[in-house]
């Protein structure tokens, strides 16, 4: 059954979330450089893993999870469209305060972020086709997919190569604005969040025992294939922490930027999108902290140090 939920939307806050989506894709990328994507070519495995995981197994885990359950087509929804972003860009920092391999999130963050110009609006598409409760949503809501990929190639793509430009112009100016820049995008979003959170409050506090244990549950999931492929493809215990890190801290900032843009209306997608924005910090920092604590055993890394 079609819900019915509606989120009160200001269109001067998608030009912010746009700005602020922008603005942290730009602060990743100001150390990136062209050697992080040769590397997935040279030493393909650890970044493999996670993109197969991150683009194939967890959208597909994610229909069948919201088909079996028969989860409301909105809520359903926004989890697949949360499935088919991209890793977060946070994944880097918790990967780093558990004692993972940056190197190898630095890497599928590049690469994923690329990729989802054509995964996630594909796999957004299709996987919300496959699941009979929410195609008759999709159909409704008449998506585009084109129109999403050119919105992910603007938010996302654009930023990462004129992040990539200044850093290799002004490698100072991009070792000092790094850590500014995450810092500070971190607290906007979670302003923007909270503030759509308050304008919405009775929204909120009427369906949040239903939203939380979905994004618990949704976010245990990706974190579990994350580790379950890395474990499978015997990867080192520091890479292991980084493709679960990258799996698992999803670019929620995306989905809510296509939210605001093509679809102001749907409350349920709302919802699950915004409070995944929070969530994965949640849980990211508390992987992170019981990792940190946790000895890594003396083995060969393949993949763990910068060039």
């Amino acid at each position: 059954m079609q819900s019915s939920l509606t989120v009160q939307f200001d269109p001067a806050s998608l030009v912010t979330l746009n700005a602020i989506l922008a603005l942290m894709m730009f602060g990743v990328s100001l150390n990136l450089k062209p050697a992080d994507f040769r590397r997935v070519l040279t030493i393909p495995r650890a970044p493999i893993a996670g993109l197969f995981a991150q683009f194939l197994l967890l959208p597909l885990a994610t229909c069948l999870f919201t088909w079996a359950l028969e989860i409301d087509p909105e809520l359903a929804l926004g989890m697949i469209l949360v499935a088919s972003c991209p890793g977060g860009s946070f994944s880097n920092i918790m990967t780093w305060l558990g004692k993972g391999s940056v190197a190898v999130s630095v890497s599928m963050t590049a690469v994923s972020s690329l990729a989802a110009t054509v995964m996630t609006p594909l796999n957004f598409a299709f996987y919300g086709w496959l699941n009979p409760h929410t195609r008759g949503y999709l159909q409704e809501i008449s998506l585009q997919p084109e129109n999403v990929l050119l919105l992910v190639l603007l938010v996302l793509a654009v930023p990462l190569i004129l992040g990539m430009v200044t850093g290799s112009r002004f490698p100072k100016l991009a070792v000092r604005s790094e850590k500014p820049l995450r810092f500070i995008s971190l607290l906007v979003f979670l302003a923007f969040v909270a503030i759509a959170f308050m304008n919405n409050v009775g929204l909120f506090l009427e369906r949040f025992h239903t939203f939380f244990w979905l994004v618990v549950g949704h976010n245990l999931i990706a974190l579990t294939l994350g580790f379950a492929m890395a474990r499978l493809m015997k990867l080192s215990v520091p890479d292991q922490r980084a493709v679960t890190m990258e799996v698992g801290i999803q670019n929620s900032g995306l989905g809510l930027v296509i939210l605001f843009t093509f679809f102001p209306d749907a409350g349920g997608m709302m919802l699950i999108t915004a409070f995944w924005g929070v969530w994965h910090l949640v849980s990211g920092l508390i992987l992170s902290q019981i990792w940190s604590r946790r000895p890594i055993p003396l083995q060969p890394e393949t993949f763990s140090k910068q060039p």
